[in-house]
């Protein structure tokens, strides 16, 4: 006995089932300047991370026969006023900018998501209070507080964990310390409407516990905003720490940062501007980056975008 199928249009039509993760990476591929900036940073990242083990001039090699000197073969981005190689110095210097601006968002995010999760969740005075915290801190002037902190906190952080260490920590602990309050206000914000939808309301019938409802359904659901306000964070801390080292409060004088490099080129823009150009561009296309990454993130994590 013979039998036919017959294939009706809708089933004929019907797509398979797609993962978020892949509908996400679909609606950012739409976005050209965030994929671009997608590829700019990752190049950025890996010449910062692999450079030193294929170009390997010493950041500390010092040659007075070439000081100043225009970038050329020997020194493909010139050199500073002692001679010393600034390619090999940017690429240095890479590195420690990019791990503050990771470490600080990292502290600032986990700071937020928990504070704006503890103020989200409840009701009555805890809010109130931690709310009147973040207000707080957004009110405090970041930069004039910042300057004063690094001052007094610099010299018993490098005895205790050392130079480079020691400030590495207090930048991060001081710039993820204060930005930590937009996150917060974001998250709560997303508790305040997700714990009235309909998903959370059947996880309680079914006698989920409020930390569990928080961790299973309230939190993976406001992820996109943090993410977003996580890449924004890496920018912002990076200018910080960039800031922090012109002003002659970063790292120190042996340690090339980019802002410590753009510090040290200060007085002679007039005779050598490649020395500041070229740190300073990386300041530029990093921080570009990661803003045009941050908008592509928020097409593509908006649940109410439809294309």
């Amino acid at each position: 006995m013979n039998t036919t199928t017959v294939t009706t249009p809708a089933a004929a039509t019907r797509r398979p089932p797609v993962s978020p993760w892949a509908e996400t990476w679909r609606r950012f591929r739409r976005h050209r300047m965030a994929v671009l900036s997608l590829g700019v940073l990752t190049v950025l990242v890996l010449a910062v991370a692999l450079g030193p083990l294929f170009y390997k001039v010493s950041i500390s090699d010092i040659d007075f026969t070439a000081r100043l000197a225009t970038p050329s073969a020997a020194h493909p981005l010139g050199t500073d006023d002692l001679g010393q190689d600034l390619l090999a110095r940017i690429l240095y210097g890479g590195r420690i900018s990019l791990a503050v601006g990771l470490a600080a968002m990292t502290m600032a995010v986990l700071v937020g998501v928990l504070v704006g999760a503890v103020a989200g969740i409840s009701r009555g005075w805890v809010d109130a209070v931690l709310m009147w915290v973040t207000d707080l801190f957004l009110s405090l002037p970041q930069l004039p507080l910042l300057l004063l902190l690094i001052y007094l906190l610099r010299d018993t952080l490098k005895v205790a964990f050392g130079p480079e260490v020691g400030v590495f920590l207090l930048i991060v602990l001081v710039i993820g310390g204060f930005g930590w309050m937009p996150v917060a206000r974001l998250v709560r914000a997303q508790f305040f409407s997700l714990r009235e939808k309909e998903f959370v309301e059947a996880a309680r019938a079914l006698g989920a516990s409020t930390p569990r409802t928080v961790w299973r359904h309230i939190l993976p659901n406001s992820l996109g905003p943090v993410i977003v306000a996580g890449t924004i964070d890496v920018a912002a801390a990076i200018l910080a720490e960039s800031t922090l080292s012109f002003l002659g409060l970063g790292f120190p004088p042996d340690i090339p940062t980019w802002g410590r490099i753009l510090y040290d080129a200060k007085d002679y823009l007039d005779i050598a501007p490649h020395w500041a150009l070229f740190p300073g561009l990386a300041i530029f296309l990093t921080v570009l980056a990661i803003n045009f990454i941050g908008d592509g993130l928020r097409d593509a994590l908006d649940p109410r975008r439809v294309d």
